[in-house]
């Protein structure tokens, strides 16, 4: 068994670094490029075409449509520079990147921050190109890009101070993430108010629960819902945001681990007595997404009143249109707070990774900076002018309507590389594009005023270094597993009280103060990049 185990994993090897190397075109390409020509400005980027593989993940089954994007087309045309795309498919990209990382060959690019994750590109170092000198030669408008958002450089650059990935700021971005969703139509057949604060939601909680308002006869309402876990957003009236998952906020700008905190404590406190008299789905903790979602869509009638979303349609099927996003709740202070960035939700890194297997470093690097003006940018986001925007006369850009049968979403992706990739639009670019303000992106941004002056500022991405790497998932398993155990106790049955002390002693002889240090250090590193 072992010895046929080994067998298929040495051909899987085999057939992948014939992919790469077959697709790179070698005996194609060489004689294109001994003659060629490079010119470190203008176009095009050398006098005679050379090929570039650049490889990128696109999710489950999207395949390579976006290759039909005009602009792609063009540039191709303009720069000299032909691309060979390595389409992996996100279904298996798990197993194909380790078969590649160890087999010591990459292509040229690796295109998208859904390909390398920041562990894989710090334990891999010597795979990919410090970039700094090429962004400072070769790459003008990068650079212009940085000047103007300084958070691109402090992103990418890595423990060692050096840059290894390029960025990008997507367009047309929110201040924050999952808003309060109410049931309005619930409200309005009972005559109620948009909850303002926790006294209210819980007002509102109870008559959801007790009178009837789906009009079915039956006790079948669930105020709040959801699966596995408590949202963190739900407890966003308490001053708890965490925008990126980690349980780390920052409180008077210091790094802190708000599962010991008093606001969580209270969050929790009073999320027990919701959960203690029914206004929480009882399901939680046991039920999955699907469970969930079929709650949320319940064919009979309306049964979920309020929950976090990106937008009121997202998950709500034939009731999408009794909900609506309403303002942040207020706390116990009487404060308001919303998971999100005041920067904007559109900062990313690892958007394109330059390899040290590229012959043509130069040329990948001019390559990649046609991709950071705002017209590119709009053209890789949401699909080339002409096909999808509509570039007026006055200097704005519109999106069209998507094809019969199509969502907008569905569109943009299948006309571009929508998410990934570098590119970058100008804060002050952003007035220029028009969006439908009834559906998708359009939808989030009208909304987002509703809560965009009460988001907090979050514990940024930071990146760690290999040491950091290697004692976080031990850390973190036992920590994390600990915390969610916890708080899922404490919300069913309450006595959080009693057991807290002994809550805070087990963490920290779990290694919290060792987290809470690495995570600090790493925040410091961010910010004093300059």
């Amino acid at each position: 068994m072992k010895k046929k185990l080994f067998i298929a994993l040495v051909l899987s090897l085999s057939m992948l670094i014939s992919l790469i190397g077959c697709a790179s075109g070698k005996t194609e390409k060489e004689p294109a490029q001994a003659g060629s020509e490079f010119s470190s400005e203008g176009l095009p980027i050398v006098t005679a075409p050379i090929t570039l593989d650049v490889l990128t993940v696109r999710w489950g089954n999207m395949g390579d449509t976006f290759k039909n994007n005009k602009w792609l087309q063009d540039l191709e045309k303009a720069t000299n520079v032909k691309i060979n795309w390595q389409v992996m498919s996100s279904n298996d990209w798990g197993e194909q990147k380790s078969i590649m990382l160890a087999s010591g060959k990459l292509p040229d690019i690796i295109f998208g921050d859904n390909a390398f994750s920041d562990s894989d590109i710090v334990n891999n170092l010597s795979y990919f190109r410090p970039l700094d000198d090429y962004i400072d030669k070769y790459m003008p408008n990068l650079k212009a890009a940085m000047d103007e958002t300084p958070e691109l450089k402090q992103i990418s650059t890595f423990p060692d101070g050096k840059i290894y990935s390029l960025p990008a700021r997507l367009p047309s971005r929110p201040l924050s993430t999952m808003q309060p969703v109410i049931n309005k139509a619930w409200l309005d057949r009972l005559g109620l108010e948009v909850p303002n604060n926790i006294e209210d939601l819980y007002n509102v909680f109870k008559a959801f629960k007790e009178k009837d308002p789906n009009q079915n006869g039956k006790a079948d309402e669930i105020p709040f819902s959801g699966s596995v876990d408590i949202s963190m957003d739900f407890l966003n009236p308490f001053g708890i945001t965490d925008l990126n998952g980690n349980s780390m906020m920052l409180k008077d700008g210091e790094p802190v681990f708000y599962p010991t905190s008093n606001e969580y404590k209270e969050a929790l406190k009073w999320t027990h007595k919701l959960y203690s008299e029914g206004l929480i789905d009882q399901e939680l903790f046991t039920q999955d997404n699907t469970m969930s979602s079929a709650k949320q869509q319940n064919p009979d009638a309306a049964m979920i009143g309020f929950s976090n979303q990106w937008i009121p349609d997202a998950v709500f099927g034939k009731w999408k249109d009794e909900y609506a996003a309403i303002p942040s709740i207020a706390g116990p202070d009487g404060k308001r707070y919303q998971t999100g960035d005041p920067v904007g939700l559109s900062l990313r890194r690892n958007e394109m990774l330059i390899t040290t297997f590229s012959e043509n470093p130069e040329v990948a690097a001019r390559w990649a900076d046609q991709f950071y003006t705002n017209e590119a940018s709009i053209q890789n986001f949401w699909g080339a002018i002409g096909t999808v925007i509509d570039k007026k006369g006055d200097g704005s850009y519109a999106l069209m309507n998507p094809p019969e049968g199509t969502s907008a979403d569905a569109w943009y992706w299948d006309q571009s590389v929508r998410d990934f990739g570098p590119k970058y639009v100008s804060p002050s670019f952003e007035k220029n594009i028009v969006l439908d303000e009834t559906t998708g992106d359009g939808l989030k941004l009208a909304i987002d005023k509703l809560v965009s002056e009460y988001v907090t500022t979050p514990f940024p991405n930071v990146m760690y270094n290999v040491e950091e790497f290697k004692e976080l998932p031990t850390l973190t398993t036992d920590i994390d597993s600990y915390v969610k155990t916890n708080r899922a106790k404490w919300i069913i049955k309450g006595n959080i009280d009693q057991e807290w002390d002994a809550y805070i002693k087990q963490l920290n002889g779990m290694g919290l103060e060792r987290l809470v240090e690495i995570r600090s250090d790493a925040y410091k590193r961010y910010t004093s990049v300059k």
